[in-house]
């Protein structure tokens, strides 16, 4: 019998092979021979005595675990049988962590260790808690746009909302013994990268190939990522169709505007963050790319996903969040809507792909909403409502996506543009009806519709 995933032979015992009987454990289990060559043939043990004393001790005192420990005869040569049985709790040597994978042992370090121990403890990367960054230090921009999400989306009642932070996160699960989660610090801190680069989203817009041709970074919480990121994506980086209908003006995008966000709102709460990978956007322009980091359910597939699945986040917390606030669905219902909303615009079916633990879902532009002039009138180029000053309306739209609580003052300044223009520029952008504000002058705020 050649040795396999189950099977190791040794000639004799070093006290280094604890690290098999890890792997073993941290495995399918396994069994190891000492006194027998690569082949499977018997060389015998001298000391097999002593060894059925010493072994099991050594991986008790070593491990922390029991393996059944035998003495075998053959052709009057004794060798030893150490039976491990696998382990429900990750199992270390001297802080090491060893797998048994094929018929080799490996170590495991990094995301593979991390996914390991989840695996074995339900404890997943976001759960853990951080020591030096408290409720106080999260962003109160993100709890508010949180609560008015979640208000609108009819989720959660004012009675609920309206409790101090630290209540509101412990009610949805983002705190343990006092503590913020990794979860709450993403969902809420200015600045999630403190406790994983990375965590950020990526858009980009591509002519052929590499050709990078502008790029915007959302480095902010995923609360106010997911505020943003949908209108701007829309607002900058794709150019609506205009046509008229019985007089009335119509704009048709390339891309189902449901089926993209759905997709977008679904890579951040779903994306695996302890990779430490941007989700990222790639916007070409008869195609859009959408790419995440996930770790799928055990037995799970690409196909699975184009099926009526249940619902099993990988962050199920940051999954609740999100679902508070009205960005996604918890019957496993969102590759279907991402579906028929590209339906219902007569786009192509979106293509998911899994390449490791990268899923990326392709979006095939409408051909027909496709501007073939570059001069034709759309909102990139000709402004958001086809008169207005395309380039200042552009800058002053990302500047509101950014803060929507700037003053008009601060845009002026920001730009470096007389107040007066801002000022005409703003109205014909409220006027359109793209820009509304909210609350009165000292403590309202823009939103882009």
């Amino acid at each position: 019998m050649t040795e396999s995933q189950n099977i190791e032979y040794k000639e004799s015992w070093r006290d280094e092979y604890l690290k098999w009987v890890c792997g073993f454990a941290n495995a399918q289990g396994g069994t190891i021979y000492i006194g027998v060559d690569d082949s499977g043939n018997v060389v015998g043990v001298k000391n097999a005595k002593r060894l059925m004393e010493d072994i099991p001790n050594k991986i008790q005192s070593g491990l922390g675990i029991v393996a059944d420990v035998n003495r075998i005869s053959k052709d009057g040569q004794d060798y030893i049988e150490i039976k491990v049985n696998p382990s429900t709790y990750p199992i270390s040597y001297h802080g090491e962590y060893h797998y048994r994978s094929g018929s080799t042992k490996q170590q495991m370090t990094g995301i593979a260790l991390s996914e390991f121990i989840m695996r074995k403890t339900g404890v997943r990367w976001e759960d853990v808690t951080v020591d030096d960054i408290s409720v106080e230090d999260l962003d109160e921009e993100s709890f508010k746009i949180f609560r008015r999400e979640a208000l609108r989306s009819k989720r959660m009642t004012q009675e609920e909302l309206n409790i101090p932070n630290e209540e509101l996160l412990s009610k949805l699960h983002l705190m343990s013994g006092g503590k913020l989660k990794r979860s709450a610090v993403l969902l809420f801190y200015g600045d999630p990268a403190v406790v994983q680069n990375g965590s950020h989203v990526q858009i980009g817009k591509f002519g052929e190939g590499a050709d990078l041709q502008y790029q915007d970074i959302l480095e902010g919480s995923l609360i106010t990522t997911a505020d943003k990121v949908v209108d701007l994506i829309y607002l900058k980086y794709l150019k609506a169709k205009i046509t008229y209908e019985h007089d009335r003006r119509v704009e048709t995008y390339p891309f189902a505007r449901a089926a993209i966000r759905e997709a977008v709102y679904n890579a951040i709460a779903h994306n695996c963050y302890m990779f430490g990978s941007p989700i990222q956007i790639r916007i070409e322009d008869e195609a859009m790319i959408i790419s995440n980091r996930c770790i799928l359910p055990e037995g799970w597939t690409v196909e699975t996903l184009m099926r009526p699945h249940d619902s099993i986040p990988y962050n199920p917390d940051i999954a609740n969040v999100f679902y508070r606030a009205g960005y996604i669905e918890r019957w496993g219902r969102g590759i279907e809507k991402i579906c028929d909303a590209c339906k219902e615009l007569g786009a192509e079916l979106p293509i998911y792909e899994l390449r490791g633990n990268g899923l990326r879902v392709h979006f095939s532009a409408l051909q027909s909403a496709l501007i073939k002039d570059s001069k034709a009138p759309n909102r990139h180029d000709g402004g958001l409502d086809g008169g207005l000053d395309g380039g200042l309306a552009d800058e002053i739209t990302r500047l509101i996506l950014a803060d929507g609580m700037l003053t008009i003052a601060g845009m002026s300044k920001t730009l470096n543009i007389p107040k007066r223009t801002i000022e005409r520029e703003m109205k014909k952008l409220c006027d359109s009806g793209r820009v509304v504000r909210k609350g009165g002058k000292r403590y309202g705020h823009w939103e882009i519709r």
